[in-house]
């Protein structure tokens, strides 16, 4: 079996999603996010150029983790390394994609909706599991599931998730968030993300800071 890296020791655990962020607008939108102490960024690859904004946005912050999101062929992972990526996102499970990963020692993060799917992810060797649409599945649905993975499982929730919905998704086991919609949409511009950006790093601070008390 192939095995990703390691999902990494992060301040936070949240991965900003810049689904339709063009190269022009990357790297002042990803260091604002980056700034308010987001260190994980993905880039679907169905934004306009999207490797040429990985290859951009790695340059300009080499101590954060970025990568693509929405990959779904093993052929995308050689072009996501040239480009410098390290993190591979992705809706599904591919084991062709997982083991191309892999071999790159890339972080990966497929998504999963069941139990069958999370222990194929796990047994392709992923380094976290993202379950998707989170909001459908809700805590309730991620917590069954949870309770039947191994207990050093990396979960992580996205889709329809925002810094409100930390506290319950946290609750079920859930240890990292991915943003999409509520922080970032086509268009905003850097300031705009940055608000949300550190408002959703003042929630997941403060909840954490509740768990520790």
């Amino acid at each position: 079996m192939s095995v990703s890296a390691p999902w990494p020791i992060l301040r936070r655990g949240l991965v900003a999603i810049l689904r339709g962020v063009t190269p022009a607008e990357i790297a002042a939108i990803g260091e604002a996010v980056h700034a308010a102490g987001i260190e994980a960024i993905e880039i679907p690859l169905n934004s306009p150029e999207p490797f040429r904004s990985i290859e951009l946005l790695a340059k300009a912050l080499p101590g954060a983790l970025v990568g693509a999101g929405t990959v779904l062929r093993a052929a995308d992972v050689d072009r996501l390394d040239a480009c410098g990526g390290r993190l591979l996102v992705s809706p599904n499970v591919d084991g062709d994609v997982l083991a191309r990963a892999a071999r790159f020692g890339m972080v990966t993060m497929p998504g999963v909706f069941t139990p069958t799917e999370a222990f194929t992810a796990l047994g392709h060797g992923a380094s976290a599991l993202k379950f998707f649409p989170a909001s459908v599945l809700g805590p309730a649905g991620i917590a069954a599931i949870r309770a039947v993975l191994p207990g050093e499982t990396v979960v992580g929730a996205v889709g329809g998730v925002s810094d409100a919905d930390f506290a319950f998704y946290a609750k079920a086991g859930v240890t990292v968030f991915g943003l999409g919609s509520s922080l970032y949409r086509p268009g905003m511009d850097a300031a705009s993300v940055a608000e949300r950006a550190r408002r959703a790093v003042a929630a997941w601070d403060a909840l954490h800071g509740e768990l520790s008390a």
